[in-house]
């Protein structure tokens, strides 16, 4: 009985102060101090999912250089303006609402994406 006890003491022992002890603690330390702190929203990417993807990347991008970013910023919403007048002036001559105006205005940007004229 003597030896079962000793066994069971020493496998205890070992196994608390002993380097399964220490690997455990090193394990389980992370996740506590995880929950102590203020939490941290991370920053929603603004990217373009598509970015240097579609046909018209090349050029875009080869554009984007050749003017600077700003200018190029700047035609490109102007670009985008005049695009959804189109679209407003074509929903209007067929008497689509606006819920159907924003959905075309929508599917434009998406297909500009694929495109690659947002890259």
């Amino acid at each position: 009985m003597a030896i079962t006890t000793s066994i069971a003491t020493t496998s205890f022992s070992s196994c608390v102060s002993g380097e399964d002890y220490g690997m455990l603690t090193r394990k389980v330390q992370p996740l506590v101090n995880a929950g102590m702190g203020k939490a941290v929203r991370s920053r929603p990417m603004m990217g373009n999912v598509n970015a240097g993807k579609g046909i018209f990347a090349p050029i875009v991008v080869v554009t984007r250089n050749i003017v600077g970013k700003k200018r190029f910023n700047q035609l490109r919403g102007k670009a985008i303006a005049l695009h959804s007048q189109v679209i407003t002036e074509f929903c209007k001559s067929i008497g689509a609402d606006q819920k159907q105006r924003q959905g075309l205005i929508r599917l434009a940007k998406k297909n500009g994406e694929r495109l690659g004229f947002l890259a």
